[in-house]
């Protein structure tokens, strides 16, 4: 199991991108997190095997239509929280 957070800037609120990512994550088994941030970004937290987390990945930089994602920071970690499904934050 990895852990990936990712911050997504660009048109990415007020477009379904948090419930698009979700969707996506829990129908793929990974548990974790997605919210906006206050600087207008959507940030995600997830915990899975990592090829699922890499393919979440090539889906959070496309994103639902409406979004215009310009730019993704990824950041890969060993540790594990204790995630229970894949929630939307507020």
């Amino acid at each position: 199991m990895s852990r990936l957070n990712v911050r997504i800037n660009g048109v990415v609120q007020g477009v379904g991108y948090r419930y698009h990512i979700a969707r996506r994550a829990n129908g793929c088994g990974i548990n974790g997190w997605v919210k906006n941030r206050a600087d207008g970004s959507v940030e995600v937290d997830a915990v899975g095997p990592r090829g699922m987390l890499e393919d979440l990945l090539s889906f959070v930089r496309v994103g639902p239509a409406g979004a215009h994602v310009t730019g993704v920071t990824v950041k890969w970690f060993d540790d594990e929280p204790s995630y229970e499904g894949f929630d939307i934050r507020f």
